[in-house]
């Protein structure tokens, strides 16, 4: 079985691309197709794997300015030749479903979000964006619009890495789901020997992520947080202006650094909506309790009282009641019992659940194409007739 592995774009080593990890696991001898690709960026699992990259590859800057490119991308994934492949699984963040399959390959996609920037956060990305890219979007993302909900036909099995991202597909594309779980290399953390006197926002530090809403709440409640990563250098500056003393900015850390602060923290906190949420599961996986807002990937990961405790308004005030109430419990988050719960979401999880879905959607598939034998009908309206199987 010839096995093609479709990702939107390979820059960077990230969530979808632990998923690629997981997927060339499953297939070493897989072959992996992608928009652009930055080799220097990718891990050695996946370099080992032959990469096909679109034309978009030969276009000055694109590895670095591929989003704008996002108009030409449905003629990029259109131009990859799949006929020779039998099983094509498409990791969907970006429009990587929009492959042509051939009539003969089973397409499954893998889907971490449909489009954010086309469905429902279209009005937050269009006014946060620059002026230019304001002005372009009320006339390219109907059309894109179009052209997503129509390619998913060309998907024979979605799979959601969460309940919330299900809902989305059956909003968007009006088409079922299974839920798989990403995978998160949950063995890689461990309790630490003690517990610090601060709290951790980590992460891509991007305006929908909503740090703003902790650096706010923490400065309001005098409280020491610490906020771990890079991202969009005005939003970071943006906070930094509204920081007050007890907020301090670390900056983009190794894995190994990443491991201390999570193991350290008395809880993680996630104010914003994600669709899964891996640093969450990080963080649990290092026995920290976990506060996050209600709503997203956070409901599939968290149970309040529990593992964390979740706060219903993504507001300052809510997020400050919902300190003060993990404060008053804190002593009842047991380390290990959060440890437990964050194993459920391990790599090897996440494989095997990824094949009972594909080897049930290959069984169906070869069931489907099983030439059809004509038989006699029973109908009183055929009785007496001969039937006469068409050559």
């Amino acid at each position: 079985m010839q096995v093609a592995i479709i990702h939107y774009w390979l820059v960077s080593m990230r969530g979808g691309e632990k998923v690629i990890e997981a997927l060339c696991d499953m297939y070493p001898d897989a072959d992996i197709f992608t928009l652009v690709c930055d080799r220097e960026k990718l891990s050695e699992k996946i370099l080992r794997h032959r990469i096909f990259t679109s034309f978009l590859q030969h276009i000055p800057g694109s590895r670095k300015h591929y989003q704008s490119l996002l108009p030409l991308m449905p003629f990029a994934l259109e131009s990859f030749d799949l006929s020779d492949y039998d099983l094509i699984i498409s990791s969907e963040s970006g429009p990587a479903k929009g492959i042509i399959p051939p009539p003969h390959a089973v397409h499954i996609c893998y889907c971490h979000s449909p489009m954010r920037y086309l469905w429902d956060q279209y009005h937050f990305y269009r006014g946060n964006a620059g002026r230019m890219t304001r002005l372009m979007m009320p006339m390219l993302t109907p059309v894109l619009r179009a052209w997503d909900a129509s390619s998913s036909l060309r998907v024979d099995r979605f799979v959601a890495n969460s309940h919330h991202v299900a809902n989305r597909i059956d909003k968007y594309y009006r088409r079922s789901s299974v839920v798989v779980h990403p995978p998160v290399a949950t063995n890689d953390f461990a309790p630490g020997a003690q517990v610090d006197d601060f709290y951790l926002c980590a992460g891509q530090i991007v305006a929908y992520k909503r740090i703003d809403l902790a650096v706010r709440a923490f400065t309001k409640l005098r409280r020491n947080l610490v906020v771990l990563g890079d991202g969009d250098s005005r939003e970071i500056k943006a906070l930094k202006q509204i920081a007050g003393p007890t907020i301090r900015f670390i900056g983009p850390a190794s894995f190994a650094e990443l491991k201390s602060y999570l193991s350290r923290c008395r809880a993680l906190v996630f104010p914003g909506e994600e669709d899964f949420g891996i640093v969450p599961v990080e963080a649990m996986a290092s026995g920290r309790p976990v506060i996050a807002y209600g709503r997203g990937g956070a409901l599939d990961t968290i149970v309040p009282g529990r593992t964390g405790i979740l706060f219903k308004k993504q507001t300052v005030e809510a997020l400050a009641e919902a300190i003060e109430i993990f404060e008053a419990m804190e002593e009842r988050f047991n380390p290990d019992t959060i440890q437990m719960h964050a194993a459920q979401f391990s790599a090897m999880n996440f494989m095997m659940e990824m094949k009972v879905v594909i080897e049930q959607e290959l069984a169906r598939r070869n069931k489907a194409i099983e030439p059809i034998k004509m038989e006699k009908s029973h109908s009183p309206l055929f009785e007496g007739v001969d039937q006469v199987p068409l050559h």
